[in-house]
């Protein structure tokens, strides 16, 4: 991973934590927006414009990759690059988490 990618990345937005978590399967669009509605009880809904906008951009820093098209839906699926972000993103919510427990 690059110095770019991990400046842009590290820590992640929850946006972006939930794009790249949803997309360990190949997924279209608006099924991310519904997984991630799911994962979070209904908490994050994500606009088209977010969306859209959060899989352009991380298509263009590989972190994500075009699969096919089906029914006129872009079917994405994570790269290499994508689930090391999102691992080293997992291990810092892992130690914030531990940390919180923890207390002082």
């Amino acid at each position: 991973m690059d110095a770019h990618t991990r400046k842009v990345y590290v820590p992640m937005t929850e946006t972006g934590f939930y794009i790249l978590f949803s997309l360990q399967k190949p997924n279209h669009g608006y099924g991310v927006v519904q997984t991630v509605e799911r994962l979070t009880d209904g908490q994050i809904r994500l606009a088209p414009g977010t969306m859209y906008g959060s899989l352009s951009k991380m298509e263009k820093d590989g972190l994500i990759r075009f699969l096919r098209e089906e029914e006129k839906r872009k079917i994405y699926i994570i790269t290499e690059l994508g689930q090391e972000v999102l691992e080293l993103e997992l291990k810092r919510i892992e130690r914030l988490y531990r940390t919180a427990k923890e207390g002082l």
